[in-house]
């Protein structure tokens, strides 16, 4: 194949620079964005690995630039959907109207869900190999499963104290995720956890932690889930950050959010955020930025210095947001304060400094540590996506190494027929909207490359003989369809109903399978 190492991934604009991946002749770019057929040609076929945002969204826009493109889905779990049901947060449903377009994308005749199949190189998954040699593309947009380490000494833990807990993980137990089902949490030992990141996760932990019960009943969070929270101490939450309020990750809206709470008093350093916006390279970069102006303000309007002790409402919540620090070491049931009370973890913080301008500051740190007691550690400092076997991998920055959604080998050249899309392809940065556009960017090379395919180059024949070799496999017996899907839906919906909740989710596979069939 030919070798492209001077393209980069930003010049590339596939709708305007096409090249022929079949023949792997990236020397005449071709004359036409997407292709007619005859009624005589036989329909190309595409897998999508990940029933995500990403997924549905390259499904629809190859429903809507194909006419010829047959697209089955494939997710692990026996339900669709990925980080819309897993990862947003019970109290916004609003976020997951989006379900709504990908309802409208499964039931297409077009389009083929298949739930609970894992893609990969054990003996009991279905390999990419296989995949490739089925299909005439392959969309991987598995997402981003794993997250990032601190890399901090007690972050593991000590014997029973949990050390350092993924905030991702946290989010999928209070949303139903079978695999963090059997998180272990401390929610009742003290009445403090301290949070790092500055992220819109990171928040929306917080907001769980803080928010009334009663509030988050009427959601679709896990009854498991909310009988832990009924049962919780914790009346104060920590967010800790290495840099400053002008570098922070999260947005109005879930800062608004915070400030909503009934009776929550948030703490930050006033003085610092004030002095940051007001410095004159704060007001230059304020004013370039008029959403995080807006921050600011609704920050200082409502946050209040660190209360004195003699001063504190031993009954209030507290949300604090505390900037130039991070996370050096986790220490277990040490003594704290006058009265020699153990607490179950210290976390030792090293402050910084910043240098730099405000779009670029970096945190240098200092000689000086601090102490905060808690009864455990979130870690919210980003997600990280896992290699499959069978696709190139950049380790460095955990991503499958693509120029316009099209892969790429470690040499740079193109992977014939092999595509990705979502986090797995940029990173994973950016809100549902942001998905979706780069979905979409994805799905027209792939329908470019679809049009230009000839017939007799053309991986499988039918859908039938796909299901053959499924059969074959043995996959027809344990896949889920989104017929299947429905059944299941249906049963979380009624369910729901009875406790005034929009679902209550089945949190097992388990049992997942067993109303699924039966």
């Amino acid at each position: 194949m030919a070798h492209i190492a001077l393209i980069r991934p930003r010049f590339v604009r596939p709708a305007e620079i096409v090249h022929s991946l079949v023949k792997g002749d990236l020397s005449k770019p071709l004359l036409r964005r997407f292709s007619t057929t005859s009624p005589k040609d036989k329909e190309k076929h595409v897998a999508i690995v990940g029933g995500g945002a990403a997924g549905f969204y390259t499904a629809a826009r190859l429903l809507a630039k194909t006419s010829d493109v047959t697209v089955d889905i494939f997710e692990q779990l026996p339900t669709p959907h990925g980080l819309v049901r897993y990862g947003v947060a019970p109290d916004h449903p609003e976020v997951k109207n989006c379900i709504n377009k990908f309802d409208e994308v499964a039931s297409n005749t077009r389009v083929r869900f298949f739930g609970n199949v894992k893609i990969g190189g054990a003996p009991h998954e279905l390999s990419l190999e296989t995949l490739c040699s089925l299909y005439d593309g392959v969309v991987l947009s598995y997402g981003a499963s794993q997250d990032k380490q601190l890399g901090i000494p007690g972050e593991s833990g000590l014997g029973k104290r949990l050390g350092v807990m993924s905030a991702r993980r946290f989010v999928a137990w209070y949303n139903g995720l079978p695999e963090a089902q059997d998180l272990r949490l401390d929610l009742e030992s003290f009445d403090k956890i301290v949070i790092i990141g500055h992220g819109n996760v990171a928040l929306d932990c917080a907001r769980m932690l803080l928010t009334d019960p009663d509030v988050l009943a009427t959601t679709d969070i896990t009854a498991q889930a909310l009988d832990s929270l009924r049962r919780s101490k914790i009346r104060h939450v920590e967010m800790v950050g290495r840099r400053g309020p002008l570098q922070v990750s999260f947005t109005t809206k879930e800062l608004r959010e915070m400030t909503k709470i009934p009776g929550l008093q948030i703490i930050s350093d006033v003085d610092f955020i004030s002095s940051e916006c007001k410095k004159e390279s704060g007001v230059s970069f304020l004013a370039k930025s008029r959403p995080l102006k807006r921050m600011m303000d609704l920050l200082l309007k409502h946050a209040v210095p660190e209360p004195s002790s003699e001063s504190v409402d031993k009954g209030a919540k507290s949300f604090t947001l505390s900037f130039l620090k991070s996370p050096a070491e986790v220490l277990f049931d040490q003594k704290w304060g006058s009265s020699g009370t153990v607490v179950p973890q210290v976390l030792r913080l090293q402050k910084n400094t910043l240098e730099g301008p405000p779009e670029s500051a970096k945190a240098q740190p200092t000689d000086e540590f601090v102490d905060i007691p808690c009864a455990m550690v979130l870690r919210s400092i980003g997600y990280a996506s896992t290699p499959i076997e069978g696709a190139p991998f950049d380790p460095k920055r955990k991503i499958i190494p693509n120029i316009a959604g099209r892969v790429i080998d470690h040499n740079e050249d193109l992977v014939p027929r092999l595509y990705v899309a979502g986090w797995l392809k940029r990173g994973p940065i950016g809100v549902i909207a942001t998905t979706m556009q780069d979905a979409y960017r994805t799905a027209d090379a792939v329908a470019i490359d679809m049009g230009n395919i000839e017939q007799e180059d053309l991986r499988c024949g039918s859908r039938a003989d796909i299901d053959a070799k499924f059969a074959d496999l043995g996959l027809d017996k344990t896949m889920v369809t989104n017929n299947d899907w429905k059944k299941l839906e249906a049963h979380e919906i009624e369910t729901g109903k009875k406790n005034d909740k929009p679902r209550e989710k089945v949190p097992t596979v388990k049992d997942m399978m067993h109303i699924i069939r039966n």
